[in-house]
């Protein structure tokens, strides 16, 4: 069940002096500081994809590169590759991730989508992410998360802050997970049943396309959602990644555990 509060505080600075002051200039609005972007790689691959870990590496060496809170991974299974020759889903294949593959018209894998500027090959992500990350962000996005182990219920609180403008666009929340040993074809034709799948795409918190929103610039924006964990997810490996988009791309994306470490 969704909820969503919103809330807004206006930034104001008052002014004190001896004399009096008239009151329409006691308020002065101080400008938010800028937001630096960090960038989301939307990856589509698959188990059967060949050429899929070598997109993957290129995405550790950005990740490295930059930092693993700045450049945002996320591996969508999807298409053909990330089902058997005869059509059957493997276990990191999700409806969702397919209904976004098709959106995006992806014709081959691996083929990646940077902060939602349309499709690219692996070979031009570090130039794109460059570009992305020389630009800043018009808004603070900060996402939080709550979790019951037990219950395995989780609560998301998405708080954005608008830094530069007014952004109207889409809150979009992911679950990804780390640490998952399953099947992959890799580039030499073997098959490597140890292979470590990690940044994988699980559900979406609020929808397969996110919430409306409207982030105004010195107007902070809370909206809280509920979801409830897959058995199958292990708590320990889980994030939730958070970004706010619009018909431009990206605005900001961020990532935080479910869990965080003791």
């Amino acid at each position: 069940m969704l909820k969503a509060v919103l809330s807004s505080v206006l930034l104001v600075t008052t002014l004190v002096a001896c004399d009096p002051v008239d009151e329409a200039d006691r308020l002065i609005y101080v400008k938010p500081v800028s937001a630096s972007r960090n960038v989301l790689i939307e990856d589509f691959t698959g188990q059967r994809c060949v050429n899929c870990p070598t997109a993957t590496l290129e995405i550790e060496r950005l990740m490295a590169q930059y930092g693993g809170d700045t450049v945002i991974a996320v591996g969508i299974h999807s298409g053909p590759f990330a089902k058997s020759v005869k059509g059957v889903p493997y276990s990191l294949y999700t409806a969702e991730g397919d209904e976004y593959f098709n959106y995006w018209k992806v014709e081959s894998q691996p083929k990646g989508v940077v902060d939602r500027l349309g499709t690219s090959d692996y070979p031009s992500w570090g130039t794109i992410v460059r570009d992305e990350l020389s630009k800043t962000a018009p808004l603070v996005l900060q996402v939080n998360v709550s979790c019951d182990v037990n219950s395995r219920q989780m609560t998301v609180t998405a708080n954005c802050l608008g830094t530069d403008g007014n952004t109207q666009g889409k809150l979009q929340l992911w679950v990804i997970e780390d640490g998952i040993t399953a099947f992959q074809y890799m580039p030499d034709g073997s098959t490597n049943r140890e292979y470590i799948h990690n940044h994988v795409f699980r559900a979406s918190v609020n929808g397969t396309w996110g919430t409306d929103i409207n982030v105004v610039e010195g107007v902070a924006n809370t909206n809280y959602f509920d979801c409830t964990l897959d058995e199958a997810w292990v708590p320990e490996n889980l994030w939730v990644v958070g970004f706010v988009y619009n018909n431009h791309g990206v605005c900001q994306a961020t990532k935080v555990k479910v869990l965080p470490s003791m």
